[in-house]
């Protein structure tokens, strides 16, 4: 945040308030100090809700506020972990389903608790979930 304010980056710096705001919000609704994982959890929230603003907007015909939403999104990106490839997520879904020992479509939700862990912040979980599904189907 001081190097955003030294270089006078306004988008950046509201951005970043946005950020700690709302990780200090959970954190007094919680009664709890969020650590790294929660704080990802955080961002990822933000995440979503800026592409689905951004999809709300296009659709509305609101290009200065998509502009503004995908700037924040950017910006949001750059403290999450690396994204995984197709190959990883493959990988760590076969990984989840063997570890489980998962066989039917039931058995979803084992299989998203063990890759949660692993990738949050660093797949899209709607999409994961849709490839589970079609794994176990």
């Amino acid at each position: 945040m001081k190097s955003a304010m030294r270089a006078a980056a306004k988008e950046r710096l509201g951005t970043i308030r946005m950020l700690m705001a709302a990780i200090k919000q959970r954190e007094v609704d919680e009664r709890i100090e969020l650590d790294d994982s929660q704080i990802l959890s955080v961002i990822d929230k933000m995440v979503k809700q800026r592409r689905e603003s951004i999809t709300q907007f296009e659709a509305g015909g609101r290009q200065d506020l998509v502009a503004k939403e995908s700037e924040e999104l950017k910006l949001l990106s750059d403290y999450l972990p690396a994204r995984l490839s197709d190959a990883e997520l493959e990988a760590l879904i076969s990984e989840s389903i063997a570890t489980s020992g998962a066989s039917s479509i039931k058995d979803m939700g084992k299989v998203m608790g063990l890759i949660k862990s692993k990738a949050q912040g660093r797949a899209d979980m709607g999409a994961v979930g849709a490839r589970i599904k079609a794994r176990l189907s």
